[in-house]
């Protein structure tokens, strides 16, 4: 049981400053930018955040990332939307290394079929019974417009904090993190961080990794007539399924503690495949691309050449495959998994927060999802997620997040700012 600290006057009074209104208000503005990743919005969603935290008298640091010259990075964690240029924008409050930094992505994924939606418009903001729904509320608009409040909040309350806060809004963190990775190249830390991803009442101090695989199965062309004188490739990436499924389920043999309450801590599966361009021809290639998940504390080089032996054995073992092997490849974003570090006093300090601001006493877990914790964990700098929503309704097109949650969190990032930051 977390023990709960009492609340300060000028705690309180940041408290009471929370303008729920104020956050939902932010949150349809944001919302009604359309930042897919990829997109000139994506821009407009950066220069919105430079705004809002120039008004509340951050130092702003607003730049135009150079995306080429990122990408011959050794380090870049790649991109699978197509970029020109994108944006960072840091605020921070005070001079010096920051005690506390939030982190959050303005970037959403496609809104998919427009039908699915209320009347075909994924970016306007619906509020009915507590809850806001529209494209982004929940991946992760409503944890950007949560710790914007809590700053309001702190301004109106007249709090000063002690030592500096910063704020970075990141771009392009749906499709590998660039935004996040340009951030930290820039030079821009802090003592600790929290990222505002859903998490649904909990803490997640660790994340698994994921990788986007393709796979190109060649085959033999014939009429579709003669059949017998060719090699399907669909066969082919029929008869890998099963391996990969085995390959799946040998890496979920006894997970970490904090990934094993999951029912796939680990997953992989085929998004999507392409074979054949003519109903009557035998196809002579299939091309399949899927999601590899990495596993906690394994580095991205082993999660890759355990995918590639897998492939290579069962080819192997097939006549045709053996004499035609099947392509393995990685395109896309790179997602290593990271951790929050045993003993940090910031996982008991946002704890206190929660708590202390009205809200449940949090389990502590791991994701199975990438996110841009590894990046600022890979710098040493201690990382954890917190924020409004379930991350089940992320990239859905009943996406949404609720108002009480958009509150506790606001709530909790106001206490956990004014705690590790200290009052002047």
């Amino acid at each position: 049981m977390t023990a709960v600290e009492p609340r300060t006057e000028a705690e309180q009074r940041a408290l009471d400053a929370v303008d729920v209104d104020a956050i939902v208000d932010d949150l349809r503005e944001l919302v009604a930018i359309p930042s897919v990743g990829g997109t000139t919005a994506e821009h407009d969603a950066q220069q919105w955040c430079a705004d809002k935290l120039a008004g509340l008298g951050h130092r702003v640091d607003h730049w135009r990332i150079d995306v080429d010259e990122l990408a011959r990075h050794p380090e870049f964690p790649g991109q699978e939307a197509e970029r020109d240029e994108a944006y960072g924008c840091v605020g921070v409050s005070g001079e010096g290394e920051p005690a506390l930094v939030f982190c959050g992505h303005t970037d959403v994924v496609p809104p998919g079929d427009l039908d699915r939606w209320p009347d075909r418009d994924p970016y306007t903001l619906r509020i009915a019974d507590g809850v806001a729904a529209g494209r982004g509320t929940c991946d992760m608009k409503g944890g950007v417009v949560a710790f914007l409040g809590a700053l309001q909040a702190l301004r109106a309350a007249g709090v000063e904090l002690a030592r500096p806060l910063a704020v970075h809004a990141v771009v392009a963190e749906e499709d590998g993190g660039l935004g996040a990775f340009a951030t930290l190249q820039r030079g821009h830390r802090g003592e600790a961080c929290v990222i505002a991803e859903p998490t649904q009442n909990t803490i997640v101090a660790a994340n698994g990794g994921s990788l986007t695989f393709r796979l190109e199965i060649p085959g033999q062309s014939t009429h579709g007539s003669t059949r017998y004188r060719g090699v399907n490739a669909l066969d082919k990436l029929a008869e890998l399924l099963p391996v990969l499924r085995e390959l799946e389920s040998r890496r979920n043999v006894d997970p970490d503690p904090l990934v094993r309450h999951l029912e796939i801590p680990y997953p992989l599966s085929v998004g999507k495949a392409h074979v054949g361009d003519w109903a009557s021809t035998v196809p002579d290639l299939a091309v399949a691309e899927g999601r590899y998940g990495v596993r906690l504390g394994e580095s991205v080089e082993q999660a890759k050449a355990e995918f590639t032996a897998a492939v290579a054995e069962a080819c192997a073992a097939d006549p045709w495959l053996a004499e035609h092997p099947v392509r393995v490849t990685w395109p896309g974003g790179i997602f290593a998994s990271g951790r929050f570090p045993e003993g940090h006093p910031l996982l008991e300090e946002t704890r206190g927060a929660i708590v202390a601001a009205g809200g449940p006493d949090p389990e502590v877990l791991g994701a199975p999802y990438g996110s841009d914790l590894r990046q600022y964990a890979a710098t040493g700098m201690p990382t954890l997620t917190y924020g409004p929503g379930d991350v089940r309704y992320a990239h859905a097109d009943d996406e949404h997040v609720t108002i009480p949650d958009l509150e506790q969190c606001a709530k909790t990032f106001t206490l956990l700012a004014i705690r590790r930051c200290g009052i002047a």
